[in-house]
């Protein structure tokens, strides 16, 4: 019997999660995948956006502004990987100034500050990489970059920490309701609570649909996304996105927290809400898009391809609410749904406060995380000989060490499979995607948790043959 059942390990859930256990509260989360951070939580821009592409007075860019402000606190106290980088969004034609007078109007009225309109010298001042095309930009200060996984993950080993139980691999399949609480039917077992809250992402329809809820549907849109070698960052500084459409923000050129260039999403809408296949024909219309913005990147050095599958929804706002049957909430959102979870979690305290539910705070909460990717400088002296853990590297292209790989084994979550210290760690992110670690990290995987290699799964991993899709891009004149 639990006070609070989150269904949903996403970065949503993860939020509401940590918010909890701030409190003398039973919480649970329950999760359908092997790992926190599955589905779209981990296959997204890892934008923290300024709050200015939401029109105001929506659930949107009231949170998106407050979540945004909420990131820098949040990664001193869980070093999961943020930065204050700022953003640039460009106009080509005078009548794109427009756009962004109308996005500056939006900002100003949702409260967002550091912005103006700059003209192209400005920007190829800021930018020298910039599009010598680019007449216009409005600039955001605000803007910046995470990583999103390791959010995702941060948050709930210190919600664990804090006595947040962790149920993965259970699937929910039906919700009781039995008055005065409810029972949670999973695959694994049943669980019963006083209050459910549903955060399950492109399945919170279906999960809704259990207790009679039908009030919104999801319709799933894919993204997909290029990530290309370190050596490419050198193009950009900030976040640059073109003038919006209706379908979303865009394609757009950044740098990842960790220093990777990366470009995309486009925007599929799609049937299928397990789709995040990859497609020569999108990389195709990506790369080209993103010229528009900055010419000079070498599509060569692609090393993987991803999709991710954003919730949208039938209601076009944000989803925080308790339903008419009480104690019931759904939460759900799409863009900019990582760079508001924080205030979401806020929003949803409230909720339950006003339901009822009795919040005591913790006198003993421990609001901090140790980081797990250790930051190495030019004179790391590791060696993939090395009888040090702390320097016996594991993958040579992230330059990954025994000790870490282990860090994360030994967590507050159970992990087992090669993605899931990919994850963590980074092995496997970099030149050789795994071709060198990926052994190595089996192995290590192996003895430390004491398991049979052939036990160990790779977990699902849809990215694309991208370098022969490269090579046909070449022929094709995409270079």
């Amino acid at each position: 019997m639990y006070d609070v059942i989150i269904i949903g390990a996403g970065v949503i859930g993860a939020n509401i999660a940590r918010e909890l256990s701030k409190y003398k509260l039973n919480v649970c989360i329950i999760e359908k995948e092997e790992d926190v951070s599955c589905g779209c939580s981990k296959a997204n821009s890892g934008i923290v956006h300024g709050g200015y592409s939401d029109e105001p007075g929506t659930l949107k860019a009231e949170l998106c502004v407050q979540g945004n402000r909420m990131f820098a606190k949040l990664e001193h106290e869980l070093n999961f990987g943020y930065r204050e980088t700022g953003s640039l969004v460009l106009a080509f034609s005078e009548e794109e100034k427009k756009n962004l007078e109308e996005l500056y109007e939006n900002g100003i009225a949702s409260g967002v500050g550091g912005m103006e309109i700059i003209d192209g010298n400005e920007v190829r001042k800021m930018e020298p990489y910039i599009s010598k095309d680019v007449k216009w930009a409005l600039y955001c200060k605000d803007s910046g970059v995470c990583s999103p996984y390791e959010f995702t993950i941060a948050l709930i080993e210190n919600a664990i920490s804090n006595g947040l139980t962790l149920k993965l691999n259970h699937e929910v399949q039906n919700i009781e309701n039995l008055g005065e609480r409810f029972k949670v039917i999973t695959n694994r077992g049943q669980f019963e609570a006083k209050y459910i809250i549903n955060a399950a992402g492109a399945y919170s329809d279906k999960v809704s649909r259990m207790l009679g809820i039908g009030d919104f549907d999801i319709f799933p849109r894919k993204g997909e996304y290029i990530i290309l070698n370190k050596d490419q960052a050198y193009l950009v500084k900030r976040v640059i996105f073109q003038v919006p459409t209706k379908m979303g923000k865009g394609i757009l050129v950044t740098t990842t927290y960790h220093g990777n260039l990366m470009i995309g999403p486009d925007a599929q809408q799609i049937s299928d809400k397990e789709d995040v296949s990859t497609s020569e024909e999108a990389l195709k219309a990506i790369v080209e898009a993103a010229r528009k913005s900055v010419t000079g990147f070498d599509i060569k050095k692609a090393l993987t391809s991803f999709a991710g599958v954003r919730p949208t929804n039938t209601r076009k706002d944000f989803i925080v609410e308790e339903t008419k049957i009480k104690g019931f909430l759904n939460v759900t959102g799409d863009s900019p749904g990582l760079t508001s979870s924080p205030a979401i979690a806020k929003k949803v305290l409230s909720i339950l406060n006003n339901s009822g539910l009795n919040l005591e705070e913790k006198k003993d909460f421990n609001a901090y995380r140790k980081a797990i990717v250790i930051k190495k400088d030019d004179n790391f002296d590791g060696d993939v000989n090395s009888e040090d853990p702390n320097k016996h590297i594991i993958c040579r292209c992230e330059k990954v060490t025994e000790a870490e790989i282990i860090d994360a084994l030994k967590r507050e979550i159970n992990i087992n499979s090669i993605n899931a210290v990919k994850r963590r760690t980074r092995a496997g992110m970099g030149m050789c995607q795994g071709a060198f670690c990926g052994p190595r990290v089996r192995k290590l995987i192996a003895k430390t948790l004491n398991i049979k290699e052939e036990d160990i799964t790779q977990s699902s991993s849809k990215s694309s043959d991208l370098h022969s899709r490269v090579k046909r891009l070449k022929i094709m004149g995409i270079e």
